[in-house]
């Protein structure tokens, strides 16, 4: 199984503070099933810069050591940008990082809204060669309040990645549920863990994936792993025909 997202990194964001951290968490992953996992260190958030040579260098020593404690866990180079202004000219500069060096990018909104530049930029992302992948749209309040914005994005290019977590109910019943309708939808394309430490923000790979099987079936089980196979490799990942989530009558008014 594939994780292709975390913050398993230690030192340089919320995630892993320490090298025991990052150790406990990879001994985590590889009980939950994971063999692969991307390490995804937040970029321009506000109060992390994670630019791609440096994640380079800290993924290959991470390697080393999880080597070394004979941990069959392999860890991959990928960063999760922050939208903001200036994200093609980074591109440009080579500070950006595509996951594994393939052609897909993290993308993460800021949680309370959707910025009204966000169809534009990831307009001028593709034009430059690279797929966006939005992380866990079902925590951004702007697509709780409205998810047929995100639906617009999707229909323009865009992929989402959804939380293990979020399917878990353990961000609460209105993301649990919102997820769940992501999902239904297909305005989903990923399910990872985003996972911080080993306690708080775990994996729950395991749980989301007993839960996907049971609400939707192997197929869609299937789905959801292809996909983080073919992304790490960099290949055409499946997508279905999104749709709108579909608003429950009360008694017989939407």
């Amino acid at each position: 199984m594939i994780d292709i997202h975390s913050h398993i990194l230690p030192g340089i964001d919320d995630g892993a503070q320490t090298v025991e951290d990052a150790i406990n968490m990879a001994k985590l992953a590889v009980e939950e099933g994971i063999t692969k996992i991307i390490a995804t260190p937040h970029h321009q958030n506000g109060k992390y810069i994670n630019k791609k040579q440096d994640i380079i260098e800290r993924v290959m020593n991470l390697n080393e050591i999880l080597q070394k404690e004979n941990i069959p866990l392999e860890v991959l180079p990928g960063q999760e940008t922050r939208i903001y202004g200036e994200l093609i000219d980074d591109i440009e500069k080579g500070d950006i990082l595509p996951l594994n060096h393939t052609n897909y990018l993290f993308i993460e909104l800021p949680s309370g809204h959707i910025p009204r530049y966000t169809e534009q930029l990831l307009f001028d992302v593709q034009l430059k060669g690279f797929t966006p992948i939005i992380v866990h749209p079902e925590r951004n309040a702007g697509v709780m309040e409205n998810p047929d914005k995100l639906l617009n994005l999707v229909k323009k290019g865009a992929l989402t990645q959804v939380t293990a977590g979020s399917i878990g109910g353990y961000f609460g019943k209105k993301i649990q549920k919102l997820s769940m309708q992501l999902i239904e939808a297909n305005l989903t394309h990923f399910i990872s863990s985003d996972a911080h430490n080993v306690t708080s923000r775990s994996f729950h790979i395991r749980e989301s994936i007993s839960i996907v099987n049971k609400e939707f079936g192997r197929q869609a089980l299937y789905y959801f792993q292809e996909n983080t196979e073919l992304l790490v490799n960099g290949q055409v990942i499946y997508k279905q025909e999104p749709s709108q989530i579909k608003r429950k009558k009360i008694l017989g008014i939407f």
